[in-house]
């Protein structure tokens, strides 16, 4: 090799496939590829941008004798993948190579591809190895190999571990309290972290998000007001939590805490949750300020916030402005076009709603099963039958996509609207009332709209051996002999409701009047004000 060639410039700074191959055919080319630091830095970008690891483990076959680092580079990409098993094929063929030494980061990798397995037999195994080889010592290694325990809840080692080390070490005491939370052990993580001698940030945020995650948001909000300081982690998952449960007043009034103490900054996350909880109680204003605060801040709207605020817009009565995002999105996926799609369709713009599918697939994304909803929402909502029998042939036939509940509702309301109740009928003879209730209850709808008492009678015996308490049925059934004039069955029905104590469920609703969210019940009138006082 001449010593006034030099590596192609591109090396350090790769960031797609398409590079790493040129790439990698160059350095073959010109004999770079033997070189040990130019091969690492190959494999490290393969391994770094590659979306499998076959490529990057073909690339690692070919490089003769390598190095510590370059077996280290592939145990830590298997490591973290979906088959960390691999790894430790790679780290034996290391033990067994006589050119190359086993150090610390091998061993930190190959623990992590433990505990990526949950498993102890193999975390024995390396930590008999580690103790020969002499890291044992090593603090990353430590801490590492106690998270192995942990994770694969060998707690009682783990806790042994922490009870020799000379000084506490916040790492591997979060190691123990995060496998707790991991598991959803929050009583037993709750008394662990009253015993650390030491705690960090990331001690405490470990449990809000844990609390959160087993849908203990009170909990959850107890250790949050505990902390002396929060980050944007802290307010993430607590908002997070709230917004799970469906109490968007609480995460509104939560981002306005946020604001207000201005030492921390909301990130997409932050931003995502808020719209969401501006569409889940319809405040439009809230949204517009969060949209404002997005165009002041300079951040990019793509992806789940670009999906966040077409969504925003379109539950808040906007179609207009939602379009508007969606069309100065560069960056859409499929969420993004599902939530337009959706938008169109609930407001009444089926044909949008079709032709904003088929830019979608033109554009070369593949619709899932989210997407399917949409669509045959729209053809149903306006009346388009043969495009539904046709979006719901190619689900499945074209896109390998199989029907789900929501599906054959969305055809079972499309037949109904036009009186198709034999092909409804037949389109779910095969799924269990007791399994897919809305999808009878919808079938019985149909059978109110066009008068057939026969086949709403058969339904709703179904629906009431499920579920004798549902309100819906009863009534559906009363209205279905109602519309036919047979007012006797219609009043026995009622009479059956009342003899069982079925009530009606009043309907609600809500709306935003300067910055006041009103919650109604039909009927009652008013019964609950919620104030969410402007951001700005």
């Amino acid at each position: 090799m001449s010593s006034n060639i030099f590596p192609p410039p591109s090396l350090l700074s790769l960031t797609s496939m398409t590079q790493v191959h040129q790439t990698h055919a160059q350095m073959l080319k010109t004999g770079f590829f033997h070189h040990p630091y130019l091969s690492s830095r190959l494999l490290t970008a393969a391994t770094t941008i590659s979306p499998s690891l076959s490529y990057p483990h073909s690339i690692f076959n070919n490089i003769h004798q390598p190095n510590s680092y370059i077996y280290n580079t592939i145990i830590r990409a298997y490591s973290t993948s979906p088959t960390p098993l691999q790894s430790f094929h790679i780290f034996i063929d290391m033990l067994f190579d006589a050119y190359v030494v086993p150090d610390k980061f091998t061993f930190t990798f190959i623990l992590k591809a433990c505990a990526s397995l949950c498993s102890i037999e193999y975390g024995q195994q390396i930590h008999g190895v580690l103790v020969k080889g002499g890291f044992y010592d090593d603090v990353y290694v430590y801490n590492t190999l106690v998270h192995v325990y942990a994770k694969g809840g060998s707690f009682c080692n783990a806790r042994v571990l922490l009870d020799k080390m000379s000084e506490p070490d916040v790492i591997a005491w979060n190691a123990v309290l995060s496998a707790y939370v991991e598991m959803g052990l929050m009583e037993l993580a709750r008394e662990f972290l009253n015993e650390m001698p030491v705690k960090n940030q990331e001690s405490w945020n470990f449990m809000v998000s844990g609390y959160v995650n087993v849908g203990l948001v009170d909990e959850a909000r107890s250790i949050f007001d505990e902390m002396l300081e929060k980050d944007v982690v802290s307010w993430n998952s607590l908002i997070t939590g709230y917004a799970k449960v469906g109490d968007y007043c609480e995460v509104l009034r939560l981002f306005e805490d946020m604001q207000r103490g201005g030492n921390v900054v909301p990130d997409n996350c932050t931003l995502v949750n808020v719209l969401s909880a501006c569409a889940g109680v319809g405040a439009l204003g809230q949204g517009d300020w969060v949209q404002a605060y997005i165009d002041k801040k300079g951040i990019e709207v793509n992806g789940f916030l670009a999906t966040a605020l077409v969504d925003m817009y379109s539950k808040c009565g906007c179609i207009e402005k939602a379009v508007e995002v969606f069309n100065r999105t560069s960056r859409k996926d499929v969420s993004t076009w599902n939530s337009m799609i959706s938008g169109l369709s609930v407001h009444g713009y089926g044909e949008s709603a079709l032709e904003t599918f088929n830019r979608m697939v033109a554009d070369g994304y593949k619709p899932n099963d989210v997407t399917f909803v949409s669509v045959l929402a729209a053809c149903s909502r306006e009346w388009f039958l043969e495009e539904g029998r046709e979006m719901f042939r190619n689900m499945e036939e074209k896109y390998g996509i199989e029907p789900s509940v929501e599906h054959y509702g969305c055809m079972v309301d499309l037949l109904g609207r036009y009186g198709l109740l034999k092909e409804a009928a037949e389109l779910v003879k095969g799924i269990s009332v007791k399994e897919c209730p809305g999808i009878w209850a919808s079938l019985l709808n149909a059978c109110r709209n066009h008068g057939d008492l026969e086949l709403a009678e058969m339904v709703a015996e179904k629906l009431f051996e499920v579920d004798p308490l549902d309100s819906a049925n009863y009534v559906q059934l009363s209205n279905a002999y109602a519309s036919t004039g047979r007012w006797n069955e219609a009043m026995g029905v009622r009479g059956i409701m009342r003899s069982k104590g079925v009530n009606k469920e009043p309907g609600c609703s809500m709306i935003e009047v300067d910055g006041t969210v009103h919650e109604f019940l039909a009927g009652e009138g008013l019964i609950k004000e919620l104030s969410i006082d402007d951001c700005s």
